[in-house]
Parts: C-alpha cells; sequence; structure tokens
C-alpha cells in the first residue's frame, strides 16, 4: 500500500464502514481516521470489533466544518476515500436541504483542505444514479452524460462536476468511482434489501413501490471495497470507473427472492404507490475497471443475499436499535399512508 494514512470520511456509514475493516484487514501498516458526523445512517456501533485498534483514529465532524477538516488533515493524511454523504432519494425529495449541504458545499471544502495538505489521492465516491434512467437496453459507460432526475442525484452530479474541475483546474489528483445498488451487511433499514428483510422477518408488509418492476444492478458491498482499493492504488488521476455487479434484477425479483430464502409468503409484499420521478432502470457497463485495473464482482447475488439475510437474523439487537427514534418516525412519514391505501387491495395484487 502505497499510502500510509488515510481519512475515510463517512466511515461508520454502511459501505464506509465495511470499507474501513476491509482495508484494515488486507493492509496491517495502514492506518484510517474516519470522520463522521453520525447522523441518522451513521453508527459507530458498525465498527465495535475495531475498538482498541490503534490504526483506527475516529473523529466525530462534519465535512462542512473547515475546522474540523482542517484538524484531521493536518495528521499526514496521504489520500482521502470519500463516503460521507445524504443518500436516500425518498429523504431528498421531502427535503434536499441537506443533500446540498453535505453532498456539495462539504465535498468543496474537503477539496479545498485536501489542496492545501498536499493530499496525493482523492476518491470521489459517487453513483450510477448520477447518469439518469435507461430504457430496457444500454449500459452506462463513463462517458454518459449526466442526467440525475432525483435531489440526492443532481447533489452527488454536482459534487462529481466539482471533483472533475478541481482536477482539470489545479491538476488535483482526484479521481470518481460511480457503483451501482449496494447490499451486505450493516446496511440502514430504510434501502430496499435491508428494509425487507427486517420486515419479512417480523411478518411485516413489504411496501413496494409501484409496479416493482424497475430495474437495478446489485452488487456486493465487499466487490464494492475491493474495486475502491484497486482505484486507490493504480487508478488514474482525473478518470472516472463505473463499478457495476453484472447483476441487473427487477425490485420484484429482488423481492421475491428474499422471501423464499426467508420462506415467508408473497402475501407480504403491498404494491404502494411510487415515488415521484422513480428512474425506471439502472445498469453499468464497468468493463473498463474490469479491463485497467483487472477487477472483477466476486460474490453470486443469491450467494450474497442468503449471507446478508443470515447477518441481519443475527443481529437483530443491532437492527432493532437502528429502527427505533428518528428512523421510525421516518419510516412512519414515508409509508403510513401508502401502506394505508395499499390495504384496500387484496395481500400481494398488483395495482392496475
Amino acid at each position: 500500500m502505497e499510502y500510509r494514512r488515510i481519512l475515510v470520511t463517512g466511515g461508520c456509514g454502511f459501505i464506509g464502514s465495511n470499507f474501513v475493516r476491509y482495508m484494515l484487514s488486507r493492509h496491517p501498516e495502514l492506518e484510517i481516521w474516519n470522520l463522521d458526523a453520525l447522523t441518522y445512517a451513521g453508527n459507530l456501533e458498525n465498527l465495535k470489533d475495531l475498538e482498541g485498534d490503534p490504526r483506527h483514529h475516529f473523529v466525530r465532524g462534519d465535512i462542512t466544518d473547515r475546522a474540523t477538516v482542517e484538524q484531521v488533515m493536518g495528521q499526514g493524511i496521504d489520500a482521502v476515500v470519500n463516503f460521507a454523504a445524504e443518500s436516500h432519494v425518498d429523504r431528498s425529495i421531502h427535503d434536499s436541504t441537506p443533500f446540498i449541504r453535505t453532498n456539495v458545499l462539504g465535498t468543496q471544502v474537503l477539496l479545498d483542505a485536501a489542496r492545501k495538505h498536499g493530499v496525493r489521492r482523492f476518491i470521489q465516491i459517487s453513483t450510477d444514479e448520477v447518469y439518469g434512467s435507461l430504457g430496457p437496453t444500454g449500459y452506462f459507460t463513463e462517458e454518459t452524460p449526466l442526467a440525475p432526475n432525483s435531489p440526492y442525484s443532481a447533489s452527488k452530479a454536482a459534487a462529481d462536476l466539482l471533483v472533475r474541475a478541481y482536477h482539470h483546474t489545479f491538476g488535483f489528483p482526484a479521481i470518481i468511482t460511480r457503483c451501482s445498488n449496494n447490499y451486505g451487511p450493516y446496511q440502514f433499514p430504510e434501502k430496499l434489501i435491508p428494509l425487507f428483510i427486517a420486515n419479512a422477518l417480523n411478518d411485516q408488509p413489504l411496501p413496494l413501490y409501484g409496479d416493482g418492476l424497475q430495474v437495478r444492478d446489485w452488487i456486493h458491498v465487499l466487490d464494492h471495497c475491493h474495486a475502491i482499493d484497486l482505484v486507490l492504488q493504480r487508478g488514474l488521476p482525473g478518470e472516472v470507473y463505473n463499478v457495476g455487479g453484472r447483476c441487473e434484477k427487477t425490485n420484484l425479483e429482488v423481492t421475491r427472492t428474499i422471501l423464499q430464502l426467508l420462506g415467508k409468503p408473497e402475501s407480504l409484499i403491498r404494491f404502494v404507490e411510487d415515488r415521484p420521478g422513480h428512474d425506471r432502470r439502472y445498469a453499468i457497463d464497468c468493463s473498463k475497471i474490469e479491463r485497467e485495473l483487472g477487477w472483477r464482482p466476486q460474490v453470486p447475488f443469491e450467494e450474497g443475499l442468503r449471507e446478508t439475510i443470515r447477518w441481519y437474523q443475527e443481529h437483530q439487537d443491532w437492527v432493532d436499535r437502528v429502527r427505533s427514534g428518528e428512523y421510525r418516525r421516518y419510516y412512519e412519514l414515508q409509508y403510513r399512508d401508502r401502506l394505508a391505501r395499499a390495504s384496500t387491495e387484496m395481500p400481494g395484487s398488483q395495482p392496475h
């Protein structure tokens, strides 16, 4: 590992915590500074197994706080991996303000501090959602024009453009990665897979948007972590790397697979009113990172999903703690009215 001290922002979130653990397990000489504001989706408990590890330094702070960011950058940071973001589309529809603040302003604060302190590599973790929506055929490539359709994806696209501009204007050594839908352990239970696993385990309804035929490309979080590791070590500054699982599935397919693996009836499915501007299909062409960096997804979807279900079954106490408080209030705000309307239909029936 060329870099000895890495700043990981958002390292207590789902992908960030998996990345911190992944990197420390594979690079014994590495030190990680983990900057996280511990908002609703950031949970220090996600890294409980690293307590006492002298290579992991946790700092509670917001990436929009210049003083805190400057202080951490002053620790001799070689590289930055920026996971910190507001990331849930539904929340951005309710209120886009925190998305603009964290995803755009926060990225700018990080870029300025990283330039000032001579950081040698900056990885911006982005999303395939910045490309917009695909028809029934075709794939997103790194040259696909940005066409975000939600406040969340618009904020991520804006951050990507800032990163691109800093590379072009200042020669700043930045790289952007854009990944498809992640799944795996420690994912906050508002995203489809952990939400539906948690609900099904408790025989609660699974609220599926629209007709459930939206298509997403799924990748296990550890495959994503491996890709970022390779980009950090061998990626070229100024480049974009798409990271996908080559695993397109409709939301309905994923839902049915979860129920099948849990031995639960499909009558738990509730087709609810679709969310505004819901993109129909995402699909990633990841041939560039495969060709140039030798990366390949390794975890087959059903195997990874089975392991993910087992993790949630074995960590029900974690789920219960996460689902209390603010999350419960949000869940009711987001789904209460839709579920009430859906309850007038036959269980599992599809709206016409």
